[in-house]
C-alpha cells in the first residue's frame, strides 16, 4: 500500500508519545502501592482539571433528553453564533458579526479549514519557534511549507513584525502565530502584533492567529484579541476553542472569525470534511456565555494565575527556571539545563526516578529543544505541590 507523500513531512506528535510512554511506567511497579510505588503524576498534558461548568452539562442533558441531535448547519447554530459575536463584544469590545464566526469540530478543525482554504502546494507559512507542533502539520497537510523562524526569551519566544517582514520571500503567503501560545504561555503584545497584521496586509496575505488560550491571561495588557487591531476586510482568521478558557476539552467544539469573503469557502470544506460540529456540544455550548457560567471561568482563571505564581517559583528553586514569565493559557518553558544536555532523556528519567510526567522540548520545533521542557500546571494545586516536592527529593 502506498502512503501519501505529505506524511513525509507530518513527525509523530511526540507530546502523545511521551504520555503514553508515562502511561506504562503507571502500569508498573513503580506506581503500584502495594509495591511501595507511588502514582504517577501528569503534568505533561495542557488539559483543564475543572471539567465543564455545571450549567453547560445540564444544557446537554436537555439537549439529549429533547432530541435535538439533528445536523445544524455546516457553520453551526446561529444562536450559538450569535452568543459567541456578543461575548466578544461584551469581554473584549469587539464587534464581529455573527455571519463572520464559523463553529467547528474543534480548533483543531478549524485550524484544519483555515489551512486547506489559504494555503496550497508550493506556500510557505512563516511561524514562530518553539511553536504547538499540531499546527506546523496542519500546514504540511495542505501541501504547504511551515517556515520555523527562531525565537528567544528576548522576544518572549514569540515572533515580531521585522523578524515576519525580513523573513517574507517570494513563495510566502502567510503567517501563522499563536497568542497565548502553547508551549510558553507568552503571549504577543498587541501593539506588535498589529504591526505583524500590517505586514501580511502589505503582501495581500493571511495572518492566522491562535487563540484558543483567549480569555485565560494574567496580564491585562495581553488580554485582547487580534480582532482588536484588524479590520474587518483584513485577510485575519482567528482561531478558537470552547476546551481551554470554557473547559470543554472533550467535547470538540471551537470556532473561526474569518473576513467575509472566506466564510463560504469555509463553509464548503465543513459541508464535505464533517458536515457539522456535535449538535449536541452546540446547545451545550449555549451556557458557556450564563452569566453563572463565566463567573465560574474567571474563579478558575484567578486560581490558574495561583498556581503559575507557585509554579513559576518553583521552578526557579529547583533550577529550572522560566525565562519569560507566563502571561496566559497554563503553561511553563523551563530551562532544564543546568540538569541535563537532553530534555528528552531528563523527562523520560524523571518519569522513571520522581514519578512526574513533563513534555520534552523536541515537540516544539528546532531552537533549542534540547534546553526546554514544558510543564502544564492545568492540574490541580495538591498535584503541584507533591510534583515539585518529588522533583526536589530527585534532583
Amino acid at each position: 500500500m502506498k502512503i501519501a507523500s505529505r506524511l513525509d513531512r507530518i513527525e509523530p506528535f511526540y507530546v502523545m508519545e511521551c504520555a503514553k510512554a508515562a502511561h506504562e511506567i503507571a502500569a508498573s511497579a513503580l506506581c503500584d502501592p502495594a509495591r511501595g510505588g507511588r502514582p504517577m503524576i501528569y503534568l505533561n498534558i495542557g488539559e483543564p482539571d475543572f471539567g465543564a461548568a455545571p450549567l453547560v452539562r445540564e444544557a446537554a442533558q436537555r439537549a439529549i433528553r429533547d432530541g435535538r441531535t439533528q445536523y445544524t448547519q455546516a457553520t453551526g447554530l446561529p444562536a450559538l453564533r450569535e452568543r459567541i459575536a456578543q461575548w466578544y463584544e461584551r469581554r473584549f469590545g469587539v464587534r464581529i458579526a455573527a455571519r463572520r464566526i464559523v463553529v467547528t469540530a474543534g480548533a483543531s478543525a478549524g485550524l484544519q479549514l483555515a489551512c486547506a482554504a489559504l494555503f496550497e502546494r508550493g506556500d510557505e507559512v512563516l511561524m514562530p519557534d518553539p511553536c504547538y507542533p499540531c499546527n506546523r502539520h496542519f500546514v504540511a497537510a495542505a501541501d504547504a511549507t511551515a517556515v520555523l523562524l527562531p525565537t528567544t526569551a528576548h522576544t518572549r519566544f514569540q515572533l515580531d513584525a521585522g523578524t515576519v517582514a525580513a523573513a517574507w520571500g517570494t513563495r510566502t503567503r502567510g503567517a501563522l502565530l499563536a497568542t497565548p501560545s502553547n508551549p510558553t504561555g507568552t503571549s504577543i503584545d498587541p501593539d506588535e502584533l498589529a504591526r505583524i497584521v500590517g505586514v501580511t496586509r502589505a503582501h495581500g496575505a493571511a495572518c492566522v492567529v491562535d487563540e484558543i488560550y483567549l480569555g485565560l491571561s494574567y496580564d491585562e495588557r495581553f488580554a485582547r484579541t487580534v480582532l482588536s487591531v484588524a479590520a474587518p476586510d483584513d485577510a485575519v482568521v482567528s482561531v478558537n476553542s470552547f476546551s481551554k478558557y470554557f473547559g470543554m476539552t472533550g467535547w470538540r467544539l471551537g470556532w473561526l472569525v474569518l473576513p467575509d469573503a472566506l466564510v463560504e469557502p469555509v463553509e464548503r470544506l465543513a459541508q464535505n470534511l464533517y458536515i457539522c460540529a456535535s449538535t449536541v456540544a452546540q446547545h451545550a455550548a449555549l451556557a458557556c456565555f450564563d452569566d453563572e457560567s463565566i463567573a465560574e471561568f474567571e474563579r478558575r482563571r484567578t486560581e490558574f494565575e495561583r498556581r503559575r505564581a507557585f509554579v513559576v517559583a518553583a521552578l526557579r528553586k529547583l533550577r529550572m527556571p522560566a525565562p519569560v514569565t507566563p502571561d496566559g493559557a497554563f503553561y511553563a518553558y523551563a530551562d532544564c539545563s543546568a540538569h541535563s544536555a537532553n530534555s528528552w532523556d531528563f523527562c523520560f528519567d524523571l518519569m522513571r526516578r520522581a514519578q512526574v510526567a513533563l513534555t520534552p522540548g523536541r515537540d516544539f520545533g528546532r531552537s533549542a529543544p534540547e534546553r526546554y521542557l514544558r510543564l502544564s500546571y492545568a492540574s490541580s494545586m495538591t498535584e503541584l505541590e507533591e510534583a515539585m516536592d518529588r522533583l526536589q527529593h530527585c534532583l
